[in-house]
């Protein structure tokens, strides 16, 4: 990706029409995710947790298929990790 997207508009990779592309790596309170965007079903993301104790992950689809802000992505990378126990690394039973 080069240069800065216009505003409101949406790097290619988030585009829901577009085959799943290169991930970009989101990096939140010291955590760093891979986001993948899939082309199927449009607005379908799989997070995997790079910096965390296992390979661990979590994937979301939004029901009108509609694509995620970075700002979105933040906050669901951020309610995972709240889920999480210490203890273990996993999300907490």
């Amino acid at each position: 990706m080069s240069g800065a997207p216009e505003p409101g508009s949406q790097p290619e990779w988030l585009r829901p029409d577009q085959e799943q592309s290169d991930p970009i790596l989101v990096t939140v309170d010291g955590q760093d995710f891979r986001v993948w965007a899939r082309a199927d079903p449009p607005g379908t993301y799989d997070f995997d947790w790079l910096s965390g104790p296992h390979e661990y992950g979590f994937g979301l689809s939004g029901s009108d298929g509609s694509v995620m802000s970075l700002a979105e992505m933040e906050t669901a990378i951020r309610e995972f990790l709240a889920e999480i126990d210490p203890a273990t690394g996993y999300l907490a039973e």
